[in-house]
């Protein structure tokens, strides 16, 4: 079994931020396999259901971004059966629209996935990566909190769709044919 897990912040406020992507890309998956994602534990809100013949939970947690190792931790002691964990998040160090796909290795910086590492003990699972860019006008803290504007936003959206399809593959194909395709250089942003 597979749990997926999309980094983000609960509430209102937070839903259209740049640090909600996960969220967001979760809910597009949810909406793509008609997989709803209206079940509560204690901290995070999941789905299950299954894509490619493989099954899935998809899972968001409700501990805020700083905490969601605790939402991973309790996933994975919860369903005994999860052989692979794959964690979705933004990343501010990517342009908008660039997509990667990692496995293992540290954060970079990222604290829902510093979180995640401290608390389940490992960073081996896999990142899918999406890029968010920077301001130099802002603060780090206030752009990731920050919706998206105008002119990003239809990007985004073909962002989120690349990131459904790369899952896809990745669960059918697995994670070294997902980089091939995803990480060559023409396809690297989608502006």
């Amino acid at each position: 079994m597979w749990l997926i897990v999309g980094l983000g912040n609960p509430g209102r406020i937070y839903a259209k931020t740049r640090h909600n992507l996960g969220f967001m890309v979760l809910d597009a998956i949810s909406f793509r396999f008609s997989i709803p994602i209206d079940k509560k534990a204690k901290n995070y809100i999941y789905g299950k259901g299954s894509i490619e013949g493989k099954d899935v939970i998809l899972a968001k947690p409700i501990t805020f971004m700083n905490r969601s190792g605790l939402a991973v931790k309790d996933a994975i002691r919860k369903y005994s059966d999860i052989d692979n964990v794959m964690v979705i998040h933004d990343d501010i160090d990517l342009d908008i629209g660039v997509l990667r796909i990692k496995k293992g290795g540290s954060s970079g910086g990222h604290k829902g996935v510093d979180s995640v590492i401290e608390i389940i003990g490992s960073g081996d699972f896999i990142r899918l990566k999406l890029g968010i860019g920077r301001s130099d006008k802002i603060s780090a803290e206030e752009y990731v909190l920050s919706p998206f504007t105008k002119r990003e936003q239809p990007i985004m959206k073909k962002t989120i769709e690349k990131a459904v399809d790369t899952i896809e593959i990745i669960l059918d194909k697995g994670v070294a044919y997902a980089q091939n395709k995803f990480h060559r250089v023409d396809s690297n942003s989608i502006t």
